[in-house]
């Protein structure tokens, strides 16, 4: 008789049971394709892919520099079949592992045994104790981890942020000079261009880009407590420091002398703050452009075959953009608790960090989704400049500032009667909707010089927006 199938407790089929596996989360389900790329650098195989990167470098390193008596350089050929192990690594790879963890109840000691395992084949077997040498399992942990955050960095957040970047700078430059009312405190307030208001979003997140880019990875090889301990009890003719120094410098990293048993993170704090930010920019982005839409600035080009409500046929909603939102919140909430908990360890070692770091992955998954999002989002956009014209064109009352501020120009320049500019203003337009045909009836009634009455005259919402179009020229 077959095993009855396992089911919850309230008598469904159980999922879990399932052959599948099916994901827990977001980021593994509907959301993989946007996320993918992470895969290869912030996943569990990733870290450990990286373990026995590290492992063998070591390895490589120690063998060398002769820094070990008894030790000589190792042929090319096996320097080349070591580097395999990492190169090769594969679905089978990651099994094996788990099996010879499942024994060592260890990651890194499985990482260890792991390349044990194919040194004979490598005419290395009588060098299997170097394997490890000195190290301590966080000397492994923290290279391993600056190397996945730096290529997740490097080769997949940063290229797509930087796109999403360029996308919205070609926007701000497209729309340069279109006018469009600002709204300050959600009123009506002097005009501006879209373009302009784009390249303010484009700069700020460019100078987060900036300091992404510069961030410094630090990494440490120095033992149990960081004092090199081990090291000289047992080779005290080596120059452990700079045999240190030059293995992490090696691997592209910065090499930090000072750290417990833990390299201390500080630079994955900094790095993560300056992700953060960028999100929150972003996050602004995006209520700005679902606010703009909503005012019906921008369109948003229909999908053949999509639904925008499940009642209304007539919908067309922002969703990307409020799905950015959501996850660019996620995102930021779990960069600021790794930065928090990062950077705090119990004298010279606790276990906060081994979780905490596991769910960065987590964190730039959420972020990366949202950059996708918004990237899609405005790629579905155009702009409504006829739109734009009549909600300039309803709110004449916004030249009140131009007009007040050239009669304080006239009074410096002795022009009389230009007393209480801004008192005279403020009785015109404050509470009330205001014409052109008043507006410029007010003017003509102030007794301006005429080269000042004649540049008021030919004022109008549209073009008074200063240098909106040409300060876009700063993102060049």
């Amino acid at each position: 008789m077959a095993d009855s199938p396992a089911r919850t407790p309230s008598g469904r089929l159980s999922l879990a049971a399932t052959p599948e596996q099916i994901a827990l989360g977001p980021l593994d389900g509907r959301y993989r394709p946007a996320v993918a790329p992470l895969v290869d650098y912030l996943s569990e195989a990733a870290l450990n892919r990286d373990r026995v990167a590290v492992e063998v470098e070591w390895f490589i390193h120690l063998t060398r520099n002769s820094v070990l008596p008894g030790t000589a350089p190792l042929t090319a050929e096996q320097e080349e079949g070591l580097r395999r192990i990492v190169t090769e690594f594969d679905a089978a790879s990651v099994a094996e592992l788990a099996e010879i963890e499942a024994v060592t109840v260890h990651d890194v000691k499985a990482v260890e045994y792991y390349i044990g395992r194919r040194l004979e084949a490598l005419g290395l077997g009588q060098l299997t104790a170097l394997v490890h040498f000195g190290c301590t399992s966080e000397d492994i942990n923290n290279l391993s981890y600056a190397l996945g955050v730096k290529g997740g960095v490097e080769n997949v957040w940063l290229p797509a942020a930087r796109a999403l970047v360029g996308q919205i700078a070609d926007m701000a430059r497209e729309n340069r000079i279109v006018p469009m009312l600002s709204r300050t405190h959600g009123q009506p307030a002097t005009p501006t261009t879209l373009g302009k208001e784009l390249a303010v979003m484009a700069h700020r997140l460019g100078r987060q880009l900036a300091r992404i880019e510069r961030t410094e990875y630090l990494g440490k090889i120095n033992g149990a407590t960081g004092d090199f301990a081990a090291h000289v009890a047992s080779v005290p003719s080596a120059d452990w420091q700079q045999v240190s120094k030059s293995f992490v410098e090696g691997l592209g990293l910065t090499w930090n002398p000072l750290t417990t048993q833990i390299e201390s993170h500080d630079w994955q704090a900094e790095l993560y703050a300056d992700i953060a930010r960028f999100n929150r920019i972003l996050h602004n982005v995006c209520t700005d452009v679902w606010s703009y839409i909503s005012i019906g600035y921008f369109a948003q080009i229909p999908v053949a075959g999509a639904t925008g409500s499940s009642t209304m046929p007539h919908k067309v909603n922002p969703i990307r953009f409020e799905n950015a939102e959501a996850n660019l919140e996620i995102s930021s909430a779990l960069l600021d608790t790794l930065g928090a908990t990062l950077v705090t360890s119990r004298w010279q070692r606790d276990l906060t960090d081994s979780s905490s770091q596991r769910n960065i992955g987590v964190a730039f998954g959420h972020s990366m989704l949202a950059i996708s999002n918004v990237s899609r989002g405005l790629a579905g956009l155009d702009v409504a400049e006829g739109v734009l014209a009549e909600d300039l064109d309803q709110n004449w009352e916004v030249l009140a500032e131009a007009i007040q501020m050239v009669m304080r120009a006239e009074a410096i320049a002795g022009v009389p009667g230009m007393d209480n500019p801004y008192e005279r203003l403020k009785e015109l337009t404050r509470g009330h909707r205001v014409d052109a045909a008043r507006m410029k009836e007010f003017v003509s009634e102030l007794g301006l010089s005429a080269e000042a009455e004649a540049r008021l005259l030919a004022l109008t919402p549209a073009s008074y927006n200063g240098i909106a179009g040409d300060l876009v020229d700063h993102l060049d």
